[in-house]
């Protein structure tokens, strides 16, 4: 019964943060979806990508269930999985995540959380591991991810929030009030630790 209960939080706190690092890419155009927003390249569209593909391999190969989508072996990691190529458009990366969820929810759904698994790209002495360690370990990674993504929108055009439903009407006046006060805290307290002896 815990059991049961335990993969259906999981799996529906996973299915929300999926939806919300797609919506992330809402409205964009296809160069601010895949343009550098950090210094080491960090993109939206990379994102999505990036956590297609963990789910496609932690649900897939871990569980010798392997994605029906074709998968660079891991082996031949190159970080490529984190941006995306010129003739990639945004509607196929969308897509395979898509096809992902299908495969990564059939896996979820028909195994019980303690089916072993192997991960072989984890190193000794934990690459054997569980359907519930890998949910928990995925929806780290896609929260994580999708808390990027968060920054990083709102860095692009201002807009925040998990849904369209909870995104509130950007106010720049008090926005820039808002960044202008917690600017002025910080240099108050910096300036004070630096009188601190």
């Amino acid at each position: 019964m815990i059991d049961d209960l335990a993969k259906d939080v999981l799996h529906g706190r996973l299915r929300r943060d999926r939806e919300a690092l797609l919506w992330k890419l809402d409205g964009l155009s296809a160069y601010d979806a895949r343009r550098p927003l950090t210094p080491t390249g960090t993109n939206l569209l990379g994102l999505v990508k990036h956590v297609a593909n963990v789910e496609a391999r932690y649900f897939g190969e871990v569980f010798d269930r392997p994605s029906p989508e074709p998968l660079p072996r891991w082996q031949d990691h190159d970080g490529s999985d984190h941006w995306a190529a010129e003739d990639e458009t945004r509607e196929e990366i969308v897509g395979f995540y898509r096809r992902t969820w299908e495969h990564a929810d059939a896996t979820i759904s028909e195994l019980p959380l303690d089916t072993p698994g192997h991960v072989p790209w984890w190193p000794e002495p934990r690459p054997n591991t569980t359907l519930f360690a890998v949910l928990v370990h995925v929806l780290g990674e896609t929260g994580r991810h999708t808390g990027h993504a968060d920054i990083l929108r709102e860095g692009v055009d201002g807009r925040t929030g998990m849904r369209s439903q909870y995104e509130q009407k950007v106010d720049e006046e008090a926005r820039a009030a808002h960044h202008a006060k917690i600017e002025q805290i910080a240099r108050s307290a910096a300036t004070r630790s630096s009188h601190v002896v």
